[in-house]
């Protein structure tokens, strides 16, 4: 492939409401690629985890539709979203509380949602977010795939062929796919399980380093094969 020609992309991980730690890390995206790669393509891929815990999750979904000049856009769907994806769907008191617990009542209120006076409503749930925010999330991707690797929120259930992967495990999995040297055929680059810093592996590099749990938020730049990556990847953390 022609130098010129060749693509960078940069992969986030879970975000999870935190629009300052975002906004900086777009930033410096931003000036990196102007610097080094002024004359190739740029995609920045999301790793799904916009919201809850943190305080902005409206803040950052729109600054992410916003996108950057210049910039393609790949937005994934992580399992956050889809809890919020089933409340929109159901007033069952299991899918809210099971929303709440791991951090939703910040995203509502984000939105002007108040759980307090307006219990679990669905419809009042989607004139919160609108059309825009709605439309957006109904277009999140399961993953991306690209040359040698593939970005997916969660992970891939080992011993199974791509054709076969679930969408539960896309979004779920952890210690099955995070404890495995499965190759998959090509390299692994996910969110969801927290670590203190990026984690690299022979099929996986994970970048979720606890954004929204006093953690960075972190990009992998990917502008070199996979082989070549795992040996000496770069990382922008904010």
């Amino acid at each position: 492939m022609n130098a010129s020609s060749q693509t960078i992309h940069y992969v986030i991980g879970d975000i999870h409401g935190q629009f300052d730690q975002l906004c900086s890390l777009l930033n410096a995206i931003e000036s990196r690629h102007r610097w080094k790669h002024a004359d190739k393509k740029a995609i920045i891929v999301y790793l799904g985890d916009y919201i809850d815990r943190g305080p902005r999750s409206r803040s950052v979904i729109n600054r992410v539709m916003e996108g950057i000049e210049g910039f393609e856009s790949i937005c994934l769907k992580g399992n956050h979203e889809d809890l919020m994806l089933r409340c929109l769907e159901t007033e069952e008191r299991s899918a809210w509380n099971t929303w709440m617990a791991v951090g939703g009542e910040p995203t509502l209120k984000s939105f002007g949602y108040d759980l307090f006076y307006e219990k679990y409503n669905s419809a009042r749930l989607a004139e919160a977010l609108g059309e825009a925010t709605l439309n957006w999330l109904d277009g999140l991707e399961l993953f991306y795939r690209h040359s040698d690797f593939l970005c997916v929120h969660a992970g891939l259930l080992p011993n199974v062929t791509f054709e076969n992967q679930k969408e539960k495990d896309m979004l779920w999995i952890r210690r099955q796919f995070l404890d495995s040297d499965y190759d998959f055929g090509f390299g692994v680059i996910h969110g969801h399980t927290p670590s203190d810093r990026p984690t690299v592996k022979p099929n996986r590099i994970g970048i979720d380093t606890g954004a929204g749990q006093d953690g960075e938020l972190t990009a992998l730049v990917v502008d070199r094969a996979w082989a070549e990556l795992i040996r000496e990847p770069t990382f922008i953390s904010i």
